[in-house]
Formats: structure tokens, sequence, C-alpha cells
């Protein structure tokens, strides 16, 4: 039976409020076949469908806003027919589960209190052959699952949700780093994911042939690469299936299914890098006209918001946005590769509990030169630099030796395009300030170049550093040198102590006047006067600098 000519009969009563999807008749009414009609009031319906159903429900399950979009994703994956609502529990259908169907594309239909669901039941089973019904309806579900699996393959989770349905099987996809990017829920948990991983990249490194069959705890896993893209970078953005494996060898059914999973996987994550193409040539023309000082300021608001538009479909204002600069040394001084920076980057940002609420489609990253600029688009709230650092120390762990380093500058979030160019350098100061830093990982923002005075050396070339410390503090050195006395020791003491007399003497275990005789004598070397505040920050600085 068609769900249209459930419809036409006046009898029931029955009312189509969302019914404009695929598979729609010219009038809109959907035409699809109706295989089943179950009715449930779970929560989570997911288990009892195999897609063709109308679903009927009473709506006990629905307490408020935000409960019907999880159950309408459930059937939608599933790929119902339709869902019947009964108006008797709450005496109309909720705009709630109207907005969801609408959302999702899931017919919607709205059962009087004075129609039954078991008169619904009836008419529909009365339609299907007695003697074919259930081949029928296995038919129709096929049919819909193949239908869907066509329409969803650039959407890893509608494909793992149809094999969990159909066949049991648990499948997740995970990033080179352990996160969870499709599949079964709830997640692995992280020392698993981490460990799986970790022997990915390993037998990877290896050049050992996939399959990989990995012992976890008491679990075996096997891990399947989904190629993608070449590159410096190619092993950190890599996907890999994880599904969980018997003790014996895997049949040959077994194998041909985890092949074609594979190869459906490969679709989706071609689709991903496409789409991750466009938001870096927008982080690449943005950067282009930021950093080239040859477009006037004025200019730069109207370049900016025509090239989001040109490259993000849909675009019509300028995506508040924050700038991310990132480098990197291995030891020796080589530069880490800045591709596989980004990747590393926007792995720490996505992952959950991260620095900001964003996901992969948020992020948009360009290289420049040895370093990576990322723009985080739209974040609700300003990066958490703890959270990143901490996220990007446990991404690269496994990957960066004891003396290598990375460094990441972040600026403030840029509302308005004339902002753009202020936003990227102040990304790039931090960065610079977090060079200076003693961390394996060092992460800086804006309050670190305001927090102190002080903290805009690094600003300085290392040179003019140098010069300016050389000038002040040579003449102390060479004195020292060629009288063994310790001016220096003596000046950097009494700036430590805010040039307090008692609580340097009591320091440096001298009488206060013999202190004073000391910095008297600093003064006349030096040609200074301590009593001044600029000439205590000249030698401060002076000292920092070194």
């Amino acid at each position: 039976m068609r769900l249209r000519e459930l419809l036409d009969g006046d009898e029931l009563g029955l009312r189509l409020l969302v019914g404009r999807g695929a598979g729609d008749g010219p009038d809109g009414v959907p035409d699809r076949l109706i295989s089943a009609v179950p009715t449930i009031d779970l929560a989570d319906p997911g288990r009892f469908l195999t897609g063709g159903e109308l679903v009927l429900t009473g709506l006990a399950w629905w307490r408020g806003d935000g409960d019907a979009e999880p159950f309408v994703r459930v059937l939608a994956r599933a790929g119902v027919t339709a869902l019947a609502a009964g108006e008797v529990e709450h005496r109309l259908v909720p705009h709630d589960l109207v907005r969801a169907c609408r959302l999702h594309g899931v017919p919607l239909v709205a059962v009087p209190p004075e129609t039954s669901f078991a008169t619904i039941t009836e008419r529909v089973l009365h339609r299907l052959p007695r003697l074919h019904r259930r081949d029928v309806g296995s038919l129709a579900a096929m049919v819909e699952r193949h239908r869907r699996l066509l329409a969803d393959r650039a959407a890893p989770d509608s494909v793992l949700e149809l094999l969990r349905q159909s066949l049991g099987l648990d499948v997740r996809v995970l990033s080179a780093t352990g996160r969870q990017i499709a599949g079964a829920q709830p997640a692995l948990r992280p020392g698993t994911a981490s460990a799986l991983a970790a022997r990915y990249l390993a037998a990877r490194r290896a050049r050992e042939e996939a399959p990989y069959r990995v012992g976890v705890g008491e679990r075996l896993y096997c891990l399947v690469p989904v190629p993608g893209a070449a590159g410096p970078a190619a092993e950190l953005g890599d996907w890999l299936v994880v599904v969980e494996a018997g003790t014996g060898s895997p049949t040959a059914p077994d194998v041909e299914l985890l092949d074609r999973l594979v190869e459906l996987l490969a679709d989706a994550r071609s689709a991903h890098e496409r789409s991750n193409a466009a938001r870096r040539d927008l982080a690449r023309r943005s950067l282009d006209l930021v950093s080239d000082s040859g477009v006037p300021a004025e200019e730069i608001p109207v370049r900016l918001r025509s090239t989001a538009q040109a490259v993000i479909s849909g675009v019509g204002t300028w995506p508040r946005c924050q700038y991310v600069v990132a480098g990197g040394e291995w030891q020796g001084g080589r530069p880490v590769p800045a591709s596989a920076l980004r990747v590393l980057l926007e792995e720490a940002l996505v992952q959950e509990g991260g620095a900001a609420p964003v996901s992969a489609q948020d992020i948009a990253a360009t290289v420049d030169g040895d370093e990576v600029v990322l723009m985080v688009l739209a974040p609700g709230a300003a990066l958490d630099h703890a959270a990143l650092r901490r996220r990007l120390s446990a991404a690269l762990a496994r990957w960066l030796g004891p003396a290598d380093s990375v460094c990441v500058g972040v600026g403030t979030p840029v509302a308005d395009p004339g902002n753009a160019r202020r936003g990227l350098a102040e990304a790039r100061n931090a960065l610079r300030i977090a060079r200076e830093g003693p961390e394996r990982v060092t992460v800086r923002g804006p309050a670190d170049l305001t927090a102190h005075i002080l903290s805009l050396l690094p600003l300085i070339p290392a040179d003019a550093r140098r010069a300016f410390a050389e000038r002040h503090l040579g003449p102390l050195r060479d004195h020292d040198r060629r009288h063994r006395t310790q001016l220096l020791a003596t000046l950097e003491a009494f700036l430590d102590c805010d040039a307090s007399w008692s609580r340097t003497a009591a320091r440096l275990r001298l009488h206060v006047n013999s202190l004073r005789q000391r910095v008297a004598r600093i003064e006349e070397v030096t040609g200074t006067d301590l009593g001044r505040l600029e000439t205590r920050l000249d030698f401060l600085a002076a000292l920092r600098a070194v």
C-alpha cells in the first residue's frame, strides 16, 4: 500500500503535516510504499526498523523541545516511509516534531484522537498480499537501503548506521590521532582509540600489509586504512576503519564486505577533502589580501567579504573568525613541515573537549612558508589557550622527539573584516613570543603581549636586542672582568628587588651603606641615574634581552 492511498481515505481523518521530500508525487503527497506498521513509543526506535515502515507513535517519549530531533534522525537513517503521530497524548502534534521531520525529510502524518492505531494497522495489512507480505516488505526495505546507500555515499555515519542495523556490525572511522570521525556510539574509550591509532601509525611506517589485527586489552580489532591524498602529512590525515574482529581468520564474505565499505568511505573522504580545499582557498586568499601592504586598508573589508562569498557558497557576510599561526622545529633547527602542522592543529581544535566548540567545517587553513595559518570560522567563544596546548601536546606525543618543538600564536576574534589585518598581526606577534618559550609545545595569545611591557622584547630583531644589551651592560661586564667586582650581579639583584635597598642588601648579605656604594659605582661606570624609572626599565630590558 502506498502512503497516498492511506491519506486519501477521509474516514481515518489523517492529515499530512510534512510531505515534500525525495520520492514524492507531483502534488507533494509521498508515493512511498508501506511495508510494515509498527507502533513505537521508545526514545530510540532504531533496533525495530529495517526500512519502509509507517511508524505509529503516541508520543509518550516526547517531553519537550529537543526530544524530537534524535528520534526522527534515527527514523531517517533507517529509511522509514513516514511517521504517524497521535494527538491524544498532547492534544496536537508538537511543533518540535514538525521541525525535526522537515529537517530530516521524514513525512509526518497527524492522527486525530478518534482514530485508533489498530484501525490504521488493519487498513494497511489488509492491502498487503497474504502469501507474499513478508517478501514484499523485505524487498521494499532492501530497495530503500540501496537507495539510501547511493544517496549517502559522502555521509559515513548513514552508511555505518545501516550496517549496524542490518548486520549488528559496529564500525568506526578514526583519525590518525584517535579522534572518532564517524561510526557507532558510544565512541571507543580515549585510551583504546589512542592505542589503535598509535599501532596503525607504527604499522604504516613499518610498511606492514593491511589489514592490521591489533589487540587492546582483551579485545581484538581489525584496522584498514581509507585511501586518500598523498604528501608529507598524509599519515597524519589518514582515516582508518576499525572493526572488532573474531579470533579466527576472516572469511571471504567478511573481506568482501570490508573492501566495499572502504570504497564507500574513500568516496566520503574525497568529499571531505574537496570541502577542505574550498576553505583552504578562503584562507589563502584572505592571507594574501591581509598580508599585501599594497592593498589600501579601506579596501580590505570589501575584498575579504567578496572573497568569502566567492569561496563559501551561501555566505552573505564576513564569517567571524580567529587567526592561529604555528611553526615548529626539529632538533637541529630544521622546520617541521607546515602541512603536517596544519593537520595536527585541525585535529587538536576539533577534538571533543578541545580549545573551542568547532567542527572540521569551521577551520580554513593554509601554508605560508614554514608556518601554517588557520582561520577558525565563527567560534562561539575565544579559543582556550590551555585546552589548545593540552590537545596539541596529546596529538604530538607520539610524533615529536624530546628536542623538537611546536609554537602557536593566537589572535583576538575578528568580527569585522576591517580588523582582519590586526588579528593576523596579533597572531604572528604571539607566535614570536611563543618561540621564546622553553616548553615543547607553547601557545601564546594577545594577553601574553600585553601582560608586561617586557613581553614585547621578542618582537624586536635579535641583532637589535643584542646591541641594546651590550650598550647598557657591556661597561659593567668589562669593569667586573678587569677589577674582579660584582657590579652586574648587584644591578640584577637591585632590579629584581624592585630597587628596595633593604631587600637587596639582605639578598646580597651586604650592609645598606656598602650597597649604596656599589650602586653609585654602577651609575658612574654607565653614566646613568638608577633613581629614574626609565633607567631601571632600560637596564631590566637589557638583562632580559640577553
